[in-house]
């Protein structure tokens, strides 16, 4: 498939859903960046929208509204900006437009009077087609020290007099039970559940959709999509890289709600869910709420703790350790690793591990779901067959891949490990992925809440894990040390072996030629 047919039909789907959906694509659209002068706003979010604007993927009459503190101009958020939005060459004029679309609006977050404002410079750009319905999408990329007061803002000024409202709320979305319920009650008194977008982004990327396909789309997979067949999951997510320059932020959640409790649990209730009765948004979030509701809350039994420390030999990045970062508290004991093993009480999953693995600092960078099925009972090789696995590749370079045993070719008779594979840099060759920020916020465009957390969901998944974090919290039991640039620690690996993890160590993946 070449670049231009695969992108013409992602942008053949895109346009049609936008049009099923909005009718008019005269309809005014308004998009509010909120907290305009962050770091999530000149990294993401302004990329993001230029990428759809440029690849006409929005609605045509759509301008674009910034927001915060501080004293800037479209001059400003575009040399901000610019270095993250991979302009290509002969795409400057558009670029142009783009920033055209473009206001700024100084204002303070917890006084109303900004927002009154804000509503003004709205109305205004309203009013050039008052005879059309006019939607407003308010995205608050902003610390969650102000969202109550933002958010009880937008509701009093600036609320879509002519068309729907729309509200994209970051994470993280409270630090346990009790914050999050607060904020989910707060926000429920202000908004109805369908105008709250709470994104997690690793909802967006290409091989966590693609989930629901590999596992209801094919037939091959189901029948062994069980306890019967599975020995154990482990779900993935590693960094190369430690906190240096944002250790003080890091240090106040840890790695358990920075990637855990969202991410790599995201992808768990994907993967073990029941098949829903469609693939609209209430189906599938019912699903993965049941599946949520039967994981017992974590212990410290279940998890493995770990902080990096310093490798004298590494380069330069590796030689600091986690407390040699001057953002960091002396004497922290946040972890900057975790290994926790959850159970699912059901039918299908009763006796099977899911074992969600994290860490900063580590030898690779990686995401991934494997699989590894039970042995093959009534063994006639002498015990030289290995374990199959079913890897899905999030990220880097997407890919599905099935180990198996094969004959080993030539005359003799031994069996070898290889892999039946699909990589998406050889099989879609010149296919573009979209970022997942793109996927996510088209959606909120169409109003697809598929790929976003909803409150009932994200009560499970703080319930799960606010004892365990408290336990950390009052008993600051001491993280095990491991190297920076290493796997972490070794208990963790004597957890999964604990838990029907084998490793061999014997299978190699070879890149196929591109």
């Amino acid at each position: 498939m070449s670049e231009s047919n695969g992108k013409a039909a992602a942008e053949v789907t895109s346009i049609s859903l936008l049009k099923e959906t909005m009718k008019q694509e005269e309809v005014p659209h308004i998009f509010v960046i909120l907290g305009a002068s962050g770091d999530l706003a000149k990294k993401k979010i302004y990329p993001t929208l230029w990428w759809l604007f440029k690849d006409d993927l929005l609605p045509k009459n759509t301008i674009f509204v910034g927001y915060a503190r501080s004293v800037l101009s479209i001059s400003d958020i575009k040399n901000r900006s610019e270095p993250y939005m991979k302009v290509k060459d002969g795409e400057r004029t558009k670029l142009d437009e783009f920033f055209k679309q473009n206001r700024y609006v100084k204002g303070s977050y917890k006084e109303e009077d900004g927002f009154e404002h804000l509503d003004d410079v709205l109305t205004a750009i309203e009013d050039k087609k008052k005879d059309k319905p006019a939607n407003r999408l308010f995205y608050l990329a902003l610390p969650p020290s102000v969202f109550k007061d933002v958010t009880k803002h937008i509701k009093a000024k600036c609320m879509s007099k002519r068309g729907w409202t729309r509200v994209i709320i970051e994470k993280p979305f409270g630090k346990d039970s009790a914050s999050s319920a607060d904020l989910s009650n707060h926000l429920s008194a202000l908004f109805t559940e369908d105008q709250m977008y709470r994104i997690d982004h690793y909802l967006g990327k290409e091989m966590v959709q693609n989930l629901m396909i590999l596992r209801f789309g094919n037939r091959i997979f189901a029948p062994v999509w069980n306890r019967d067949n599975i020995a154990s999951v482990i779900i993935t997510f590693k960094e190369p890289f430690g906190t240096t320059g944002r250790g003080g932020y890091f240090d106040e959640f840890g790695i358990i709600r920075d990637v855990m409790q969202n991410h790599l649990l995201q992808i768990l209730s994907l993967f073990a869910m029941e098949k829903p009765g469609s693939t609209d948004a209430k189906d599938i979030r019912d699903e993965k709420v049941k599946v949520l509701k039967r994981i017992e809350p974590l212990t410290l039994d279940d998890v493995v703790l770990g902080q990096y420390v310093g490798d004298p030999d590494g380069d330069v990045d590796a030689k600091e350790g986690y407390l040699d970062d001057p953002t960091v508290p002396k004497g922290s004991v946040t972890p900057t690793f975790a290994t926790a093993v959850f159970k699912i009480q059901n039918e299908r999953w009763d006796g099977v591990p899911f074992i969600l693995k994290c860490g900063k600092a580590l030898n690779e960078r990686k995401a991934e779901v494997r699989v590894q099925f039970k042995d093959v009972p009534g063994d006639i090789f002498s015990g030289n067959c290995k374990r199959n696995e079913l890897v899905i590749r999030v990220q880097p370079g997407e890919a599905v891949y099935c180990k198996m045993m094969t004959k080993k070719p030539g005359m003799s008779f031994d069996v070898e490990e290889t892999e039946l594979d699909l990589t998406y840099g050889s099989r879609y060759k010149g296919v573009s992925m979209p970022d997942a920020y793109e996927r996510l916020i088209l959606d909120v465009f169409c109003g697809h809440q598929i790929h976003f957390v909803r409150s009932d969901e994200l009560a499970e998944a703080w319930r799960i894990f606010t004892p365990l974090l408290h336990k950390i919290e009052n008993d600051k039991p001491k993280p095990i040390e491991y190297k920076y640039g290493g796997r972490g620690p070794a208990e963790a690996d004597e957890l999964l072996k604990k838990h029907n993890f084998v490793f061999t160590g014997t299978y190699k993946w070879a890149k196929p030629a591109l």
